[in-house]
Order: structure tokens, then C-alpha cells, then sequence
């Protein structure tokens, strides 16, 4: 693994428990990188969504694309302690259901960057099963 939870920390400024990325595996800082989230049973939304049937809520898949592609872009030189923000979520699909054991893979890659803003694109794997896709609208600050 190349960052772990950890690292992750030293990227980003999200904190359990919205932090939502286990480790980096792949990153090219501000192109693209490749990381998981390994869903448990004691995270805080199991026994609300839904009961005797945890499904993870769909913005959490998103918003776990949304922390992956923050490490991509402020792992880039010079975006050390800043904050990238939602500045829009786009072409949101979910395929497959994200539920409590499975390993979430999370694809990120930086699309477009003009000044503090930018376009992303994201992916969610469980397993070899695409859970969902995503464009991002990003702002740094």
C-alpha cells in the first residue's frame, strides 16, 4: 500500500468519523489515484440505513469518490493544507449495492483545472462490480 489511513490524514483534513479512505494504493498527485474504503459493521450510518439491512447511503459513495479525489489534488505540489470543496456533483449512477464487509475500490482522476477550480471524475468498485460513477466540480480554498 502506498498511503494508509494515516497518510491519508496528512492529505486531507476529514476526520472519523467522515473519513471515508482506508489507504492509496496507485497516485500520480493532481492526475489521478486509486485507493478503498473496507466497510464495516460499527460505521455510524449501519443501524440507521436501514435496519436488518445496511446498505451504505449513495451520498457516502460519493462523497468517498469526492475524499479520493482530494488526495489526487492536493497531493500536487503547492495544494499542501487546503481544502478542496463541492462545488457540484454531476452524472451521479448507482449499480450496485455497498453494504457492510465489502472493500469499496475508489477511482479518482482530475479532469480539468482552471485556477482554484476543477472537474473530477470518479468510480466505485465493489469486488469487480461497478457500484457507481460521478463527476465532481471541485474548488480549492
Amino acid at each position: 500500500m502506498l498511503l494508509d489511513r494515516e497518510a491519508v490524514k496528512g492529505i486531507i483534513p476529514h476526520r472519523d468519523p467522515f473519513l471515508l479512505v482506508d489507504g492509496v494504493t496507485e497516485l500520480n498527485p493532481g492526475v489521478n489515484a486509486v485507493g478503498f474504503l473496507d466497510v464495516k459493521d460499527d460505521m455510524f450510518w449501519v443501524p440507521g440505513h436501514f435496519p436488518d439491512n445496511p446498505v451504505m447511503p449513495g451520498v457516502l459513495v460519493v462523497e468517498a469518490v469526492a475524499q479520493m479525489g482530494a488526495v489526487v489534488i492536493l497531493s500536487k505540489e503547492g495544494m499542501q493544507g487546503k481544502t478542496a470543496y463541492f462545488g457540484g456533483i454531476r452524472k451521479v449512477r448507482f449499480r450496485q449495492k455497498v453494504r457492510p464487509g465489502d472493500r469499496l475500490t475508489l477511482k479518482a482522476q482530475i479532469t480539468k483545472v482552471k485556477g482554484p477550480a476543477g472537474l473530477g471524475y470518479g468510480e466505485a468498485y465493489v469486488g469487480d462490480e461497478l457500484a457507481a460513477t460521478v463527476e465532481l466540480t471541485f474548488a480549492i480554498g
